[in-house]
C-alpha cells in the first residue's frame, strides 16, 4: 500500500526506482519532465554561449587582427579544455548531484563570454573561447540527469532528444549571432560596437538557464542528493559511501573496458560535429563566396539538425534495444556512424554548393544520430560509476574534436574540404571497435549472452558493476 502511494506522487508511470517508463515531451511535470526540460535548455544556452563566436569571424579577423593560426587555435581551445571538464563533472555528479554541478559551471564560466565583449587581442580572444568552451562539459550533467530520472526503456530516448535539442543551441548560435550583429549594426552604426554588444546575449542566456536549474530543478525521482546524503532510502543511483569511496567509483570506471571504446567511438560522432561547428560557416563563406549571414544560415542547418537526429538515434537505439537487445544497440550504432563517415568523405568532394549543402544535411543527421546511439549504450556500462563513464565518453567526444582540429584544420597543409574528407576516413577506422563491445548478460554485435537470459533481456536493467 506505502509503495502505491508512493507511485501515484508521480504525474508519470514510473518503475520500482521511480524512474519514469515514459517521455513526455509536451509536459512540464515535475520531478522528471521538469528535469528534462531545465536540462535541455541550460545546456543549449553553452552551446549558444561557445559557438557564438564562429559565424562572426569575418567580423572578428579585421577588428582583432585575427591570423588564421589565431582563429585555428582558437578553434582547438574552445573544445580542449572539456576534455579535463568532462572527466571532472563526471564525479562531481556523483558526489554533488547534477543541478548543483550542472549549475555551478554554467555561472563559472558565463564571465568568460561577457569578457567577449572587451577583449581587444588574439590572446585574449583564444583564451576567452577556451574558458567559455568549458561549460560545454555540462553535457555530462545533462546526460546524468536524465539517466537518473528515465527507465532502461526510455533512457536512451531521453537522452537522445535531451542532448539533441541542447545540442541545437550551436545551430542556433550560427544562425541568430549574424542577425543580432546586422540589426545592433543598423542601429548603432558602430561594427566594433555590434559584435561586442552581440556578446551580451549568449552571456545572459546561460546565466538565466543555470539559475533555472538551481531553482526549479531536482536531482532525483524522491529528492535532492542533499537530502539523500543523511538517509538510506536513495533507489535511483547509490550515492558512493565512505567504504566504496571517491576513487574507488574513479577506478571502477575507468578500469570498464567498455567505456574506452565508447570514448573512442564518441570522438569520432560528436567530435566531428564539433570540428564541423568551428569552420562551417567559413568553409562556406571562403569556398562557395557566401556573406556572412548566408555563411551563417548554411551552417545553422548543420547544427540544428540536432533537434531531430539526435533524438532520433535515442529512439533507434531503444526500439532496436527492445527487438533485438544489446546486440540492436551497438549494431545500430556502428551502421548508424560507419554511414555517417561516408557521407563525411563524400562532403569534401563536393565542388558545388547545392550538392554540398544537401550532403551535409545528410552528414550532419547520421553523425549526430550516432552521438544519441552511443548514449543509448553507456547507461548499461556501469550504475555505480555512471558519471565517470558518462565523463570519460564525453570526453572523448572533446578530444576527438581537438585532434581532428589539430590534424586537418590547423596551419595550410590540408584544404578545408580535403580535411573534411580526411576526417570521414577516420570516421570509418575508429567506428570498428564496436565490435569488441560484449556484455556478459546480453552479449556483443557478433556473440550472445553468456548468461542466463530472461524474455527482456533489458527489463530488469542488472547493471555491471
Amino acid at each position: 500500500m506505502q509503495e502505491k502511494e508512493e507511485v501515484s506522487k508521480f504525474a508519470l508511470p514510473v518503475d520500482e526506482e521511480h524512474k519514469a517508463t515514459e517521455l513526455r515531451l509536451l509536459s512540464a511535470a515535475g520531478p522528471h519532465m521538469r528535469a528534462f526540460h531545465l536540462a535541455w535548455l541550460s545546456l543549449f544556452t553553452c552551446y549558444f554561449s561557445t559557438f557564438a563566436t564562429p559565424p562572426l569571424l569575418p567580423v572578428l579577423r579585421r577588428h582583432l587582427h585575427l591570423s588564421p593560426v589565431d582563429v585555428a587555435h582558437a578553434g582547438v581551445a574552445s573544445v580542449s579544455g572539456i576534455i579535463v571538464a568532462r572527466l571532472a563533472m563526471g564525479p562531481a555528479c556523483d558526489l554533488l548531484g547534477p543541478r548543483v554541478a550542472s549549475a555551478a559551471l554554467a555561472l563559472l564560466t558565463a564571465p568568460a563570454v561577457y569578457a567577449a565583449s572587451a577583449v581587444s587581442s588574439p590572446t585574449g580572444f583564444i583564451v576567452l573561447r577556451f574558458v567559455a568552451g568549458l561549460s560545454l562539459a555540462n553535457f555530462v550533467a545533462n546526460q546524468y540527469w536524465m539517466s537518473s530520472m528515465f527507465a532502461p526503456g526510455v533512457v536512451g530516448r531521453a537522452n537522445g532528444v535531451s542532448a539533441g535539442w541542447a545540442n541545437a543551441g550551436s545551430g542556433a548560435a550560427q544562425f541568430l549571432m549574424p542577425l543580432a550583429y546586422s540589426f545592433i549594426l543598423r542601429l548603432s552604426g558602430s561594427p566594433s560596437f555590434s559584435w561586442r554588444a552581440a556578446f551580451l546575449i549568449p552571456a545572459t542566456l546561460q546565466v538565466v538557464g543555470a539559475l533555472a536549474v538551481l531553482a526549479f530543478g531536482q536531482d532525483l525521482p524522491d529528492g535532492n542528493f542533499v537530502s539523500f546524503s543523511r538517509s538510506q532510502e536513495k533507489r535511483s543511483l547509490r550515492k558512493p559511501t565512505s567504504k566504496e569511496g571517491f576513487w574507488v567509483v574513479i577506478a571502477d570506471g575507468l578500469g570498464n573496458y567498455r567505456g574506452w571504446i565508447l570514448c573512442l567511438t564518441y570522438g569520432y560522432c560528436y567530435g566531428v560535429e564539433l570540428a564541423m561547428e568551428n569552420v562551417v560557416a567559413e568553409y562556406f563563406y571562403g569556398r562557395f563566396g557566401l556573406g556572412v549571414e548566408a555563411a551563417g544560415l548554411v551552417a545553422a542547418c548543420f547544427g540544428m539538425a540536432n533537434v531531430v537526429s539526435r533524438p532520433a538515434g535515442g529512439m533507434i537505439s531503444d526500439a532496436m534495444g527492445r527487438r533485438f537487445g544489446m546486440r540492436g544497440r551497438l549494431w545500430s550504432l556502428w551502421v548508424v556512424q560507419t554511414v555517417g563517415g561516408v557521407l563525411c568523405v563524400l562532403l569534401g568532394r563536393m565542388s558545388s554548393l547545392g550538392a554540398s549543402m544537401a550532403v551535409m544535411c545528410c552528414f550532419a543527421f547520421f553523425a549526430q544520430a550516432a552521438s544519441g546511439l552511443t548514449y543509448g549504450v553507456v547507461p548499461f556500462v556501469s550504475k555505480r560509476s555512471l558519471g565517470v563513464i558518462s565523463g570519460l565518453t564525453g570526453s572523448g567526444g572533446a578530444l576527438g574534436g581537438v585532434v581532428i582540429q589539430l590534424l586537418f584544420f590547423s596551419g595550410t597543409k590540408y584544404s578545408k574540404e580535403t580535411g573534411i574528407s580526411l576526417m570521414g576516413v577516420m570516421v570509418l577506422v575508429c567506428t570498428l571497435p564496436v565490435s569488441l563491445i560484449y556484455f556478459p548478460q546480453w552479449g556483443g554485435m557478433f556473440c550472445g549472452s553468456s548468461t542466463a537470459e530472461d524474455d527482456d533481456p533489458e527489463e530488469d536493467y542488472h547493471l555491471l558493476k
